[in-house]
């Protein structure tokens, strides 16, 4: 399903997104068990907020990683994150 990146995107209810200390990374953690997002994932869905669309949440990653080129990366995890239930357009 392709997900609209005009549209804010919000996570799945049944999800809480924190950092896990003992994980050394941000988790998603549901009913069974959690998902680890090290690295670049997890600064991707610090950004998911129910208030910025993919558009912005790139743009803003663009910004704070200046002179990289993200959209593409951000575009293909977000869109397996929507793919997974992680997350949803509102």
């Amino acid at each position: 399903m392709t997900l609209d990146v005009t549209k804010p995107i919000v996570l799945e209810r049944q999800f809480r997104f924190q950092f896990e200390p003992a994980q050394e990374c941000y988790v998603l953690l549901y009913p069974e068990g959690l998902i680890k997002l090290p690295g670049s994932s997890g600064e991707i869905m610090k950004l998911v907020d129910g208030k910025l669309s993919v558009n912005e949440i790139i743009a803003q990653l663009e910004t704070n990683f200046p002179g990289v080129d993200l959209k593409q990366d951000v575009l293909d995890f977000l869109e397996n994150a929507n793919d997974k239930g992680w997350i949803r357009a509102e």
